[in-house]
């Protein structure tokens, strides 16, 4: 019998052309239909191996769920960007490859960058998601947040409605 493994990391370098891979798979799944087509292809082209290997350092703080070798997923987590919000932590970004979602894995990655936005003394939290993104507001609202505000992301003369989540 094979054990498989998978474990919630910090991002290293050397994870950067996965994490590439899982963002290109992840986002055109997730926003195909969503972001109009040219400034969703933009926005992957942008996040490049290059630019995951610069996010490994920082500021923001990167953890990739890693099942048996192959990065499954990442989340990107760190101080909240909204300051009207009283909620000191936010994940910026939480995305699967679409062929490890639904079997409980997201579950795991979010759960794992809430306990560390906790240890690191962060009271509170936001996640922001598209309202048309129907599968990420339900994952949200399954998982306690509470739909407590919006906002509106433009992409070239779209207007889209954002969701903020809130945790305690």
């Amino acid at each position: 019998m094979k054990t498989l493994s998978i474990d919630v990391r910090r991002a290293e370098p050397d994870d950067a052309e996965a994490i590439s891979e899982a963002h290109r798979a992840a986002w055109q799944h997730t926003y195909a239909g969503i972001i109009p087509h040219r400034p969703l292809t933009q926005m992957i082209e942008r996040r490049d191996h290059n630019w995951w290997r610069k996010a490994t350092r920082g500021p923001a703080t990167l953890l990739v769920l890693d099942v048996a070798g192959t990065i499954a997923g990442y989340a990107t987590l760190g101080l909240n960007r909204a300051r009207a919000l009283p909620q000191e932590g936010e994940i910026y970004e939480l995305y699967l490859r679409p062929e490890y979602q639904g079997v409980g894995l997201g579950r795991m990655l979010f759960g794992e960058a809430r306990r560390l936005l906790r240890s690191l003394g962060c009271k509170g939290l936001v996640v922001w998601c598209l309202e048309e993104n129907e599968n990420a507001a339900q994952f949200y609202r399954n998982h306690g947040g509470i739909d407590y505000c919006e906002g509106i992301e433009s992409f070239e003369h779209r207007q889209l409605k954002k969701i903020g989540f809130i945790w305690g």
